[in-house]
């Protein structure tokens, strides 16, 4: 097995690029280490604070947070960073060639059920002539990643990434502390019988999602004449991994629930780092009307619905929307 700096040289990653990687890699394992640690780590428990996106904070978030910060600040690749966790853009290195956006614990929920979370990272080059306290270098499209990927903190740590190669599967073998290759050009599935939604809010679905929905549930009494299976991790790291892993689509729509909040997921941080991985491992990822990673960013935190996974039955989800 390759470790992860020849890997990323034999797909002809830039140095500076591939040193980048290693400086999230870096963060990403202590944060792993601290999560192994369970409770034994003190870092387990709520804070009295709320992020910018109105959520109460898990201590563990803003170790997370702090942890990546500080180190990719400090390597001199980057220019700025933006978080989950930060009101706005972080500025770095003025002369940075690179911007990194991240969602340091996805899934935080889970913490305290010992379940799957997760870290999700973007990386894209600077824009020339913006300084680097400038959050609107941030409000680039998807499709000018250059690397994206999610730590998975589960049984093993796992690492998927892409730099626009093909996505592949790293695991980080304790031992030696070094994130090895142990899947090369992993692909999704074009058919499935899997899907993953929160179905605590099905009542909020606009119709064409539910309809569609409606008839996964039905089985084989239904339009679609077969049963599905749903799952559901609450973490979008575990069941965007289980799509890459065995297939499946991953769902969370546009809603009414809340009228301020019609979209859940994060764009920048979220949606087109997993839409990046996906569509490099021959899946969709779209929304209700476009591929995610062609929308233009109006905000850092800007929310989105996301629609992702096998191809056929992205496809056919869209089908009800017409």
């Amino acid at each position: 097995m390759q470790r992860i700096a020849p890997a990323l040289r034999q797909d002809n990653v830039p140095l500076d690029l591939i040193s980048l990687i290693k400086t999230v890699l870096a963060a990403c394992k202590e944060i792993s280490f601290r999560v192994g640690q369970g409770h034994l780590s003190g870092v387990m428990g709520s804070t009295l604070d709320e992020n910018i996106q109105g959520e109460v904070q898990k201590e563990l978030d803003v170790v997370s947070n702090q942890l990546l910060k500080d180190i990719l600040l400090e390597s001199g690749f980057v220019k700025a960073i933006s978080s989950e966790e930060e009101d706005t853009s972080v500025a770095g290195n003025e002369n940075g060639k690179y911007i990194v956006s991240f969602d340091p614990l996805d899934g935080s929920s889970n913490i305290e059920i010992n379940s799957l979370i997760g870290t999700i990272f973007s990386i894209m080059e600077a824009p020339e002539g913006m300084s680097a306290d400038n959050p609107d270098m941030f409000k680039q499209p998807g499709v000018n990643q250059v690397c994206a990927g999610y730590v998975l903190y589960g049984p093993a740590t796992i690492l998927a990434l892409t730099t626009g190669k093909g996505t592949h599967f790293y695991t980080l073998d304790k031992t030696h502390g070094s994130f090895m290759l142990t899947e090369r050009n992993v692909m999704v599935s074009e058919e499935t019988s899997e899907f993953a939604a929160n179905m605590s809010n099905q009542r909020f679905w606009h119709k064409p999602m539910q309809n569609y929905i409606n008839d996964l549930v039905a089985g084989t009494d239904g339009a679609r004449e077969r049963n599905f299976n749903m799952r559901w991790i609450a973490a979008m790291v575990g069941d965007v991994h289980r799509v890459l892993v065995r297939g499946g689509l991953f769902t969370y729509p546009a809603d009414t629930k809340d009228p301020k909040k019609p979209y859940k997921l994060r764009l920048m941080y979220e949606a087109n780092p997993m839409s990046f991985l996906i569509e490099q491992a021959g899946g969709l990822s779209v929304t209700s009307e476009g591929r995610i990673m062609e929308m233009q960013p109006t905000d850092i935190h800007q929310r989105v619905e996301v629609i992702l996974g096998s191809k056929n039955e992205v496809e056919k989800c869209l089908s009800y929307y017409k």
